[in-house]
């Protein structure tokens, strides 16, 4: 079972690469963190190499930035467009309650 995943994620890497052009960072991102994580940390620009993700607290940011690493050899290996680096952001409190209530 764990082969078709690998599969089935290295076929949509692939088309990724073909066609997101330089929105591929932002659409890539879930791909290379994973569904749970990108329910949470979502990508929200991307500009010279620097893919921005936009958290909801400090102790997602401290977390994500831990795995940093893995999410950039992720991103090398399903984005076309080259990110160099994540910048981990913490949303805006009024955000916050607006997706609470919203939730």
């Amino acid at each position: 079972m764990q082969h078709a995943g690998r599969t089935l994620k290295k076929i949509f890497a692939e088309t990724l690469r073909r066609q997101a052009g330089g929105d591929a960072p932002l659409q890539a991102w879930p791909l290379a963190c994973g569904s749970k994580v990108s329910e949470k940390a979502i990508a929200i620009g991307y500009a010279g190499g620097v893919l921005t993700v936009e958290v909801p607290d400090a102790i997602w940011k401290q977390q994500l930035q831990g795995l940093s690493q893995q999410y950039l050899a992720a991103m090398k290996q399903t984005s076309a467009e080259p990110v160099s680096a994540i910048e981990f952001v913490e949303r805006k409190r009024s955000e916050q309650a607006c997706r609470w209530k919203a939730d």
